[in-house]
Formats: C-alpha cells, sequence, structure tokens
C-alpha cells in the first residue's frame, strides 16, 4: 500500500486536458501499488480542490465522495467517520470539512463550537456567539 496527496487523488478523479501526463501517472502508480491510503486531510482538500479550481456543485462533489468510499483499491483514514460526515454532507448546507470536522468531534464525545453559521445549525455543534 502506498499513500498519495491530493493533487495525485484529483488526478486519479479528474482526466484534466490540461495535465493528461500527470493523470496517467496517476493511475498507473494507482494500478501499480494495488490499494492506496488517503488521509483525512487530503479527503478534505480534495474537496476543496473540486469546488475551486474545477467548479463542482455538491451533486457532483457527492458523487466522487461516494465513489471513492466505494472504491476498494482506496483506504480512507477513518473510513467510518468518512461515512458519517458524507451522510451529514449531503442533508446539510455546511462543507463537507466541517461535517468531518463535526464528526471527529462527535466521535470523541465533544460538543464542538464555532462562529459558522451553517455548522452552528448542526446538531452537535454550537455556534459561538457570546460567553
Amino acid at each position: 500500500m502506498i499513500s498519495i496527496d491530493t493533487n495525485v487523488l484529483v488526478r486519479l478523479i479528474i482526466d484534466d486536458s490540461t495535465e493528461p501526463e500527470q493523470s496517467r501517472l496517476a493511475r498507473s502508480l494507482a494500478k501499480t501499488a494495488g490499494q492506496v491510503f488517503v488521509s483525512q486531510i487530503v479527503q478534505v482538500e480534495t474537496v476543496w480542490v473540486l469546488e475551486s479550481a474545477y467548479g463542482f456543485e455538491k451533486s457532483q462533489v457527492l458523487a466522487v465522495l461516494k465513489a471513492l468510499s466505494n472504491n476498494n483499491s482506496l483506504v480512507l483514514q477513518h473510513a467510518e467517520h468518512f461515512a458519517i460526515a458524507l451522510e451529514q454532507f449531503s442533508k446539510c448546507n455546511a462543507d463537507f470539512a466541517d461535517c468531518l470536522i463535526l464528526t471527529e468531534s462527535q466521535q470523541e464525545n465533544l460538543e464542538l463550537w464555532t462562529f459558522d453559521r451553517k455548522l452552528g445549525k448542526l446538531q452537535g455543534a454550537q455556534r459561538l456567539t457570546s460567553i
């Protein structure tokens, strides 16, 4: 098993016409490795790249995240937390990163405090407005 960073995972996902050699190399590496570890930070960064650099809409991001979770060649760090965050993300307006932060907090039995309005609306998160 190998581990990959965000830009390698993005090249596995996207057929980027501006970087066809990188896409080819990423796919060849993954095929040769057999299994690929994807850390949580790479999961979060990948969503950010898909949205900001490639203009993916939430429905497209959801499809990619579901495909990642169903790909037996990918070993997602804290896969069970990823699944919980993905389910939450599919039902709310908060970002995937925020859903993952909330999930990690809940897994540690901690209440999450935030200034973020969208995240603050989710069960288990408290919006910090005054003390």
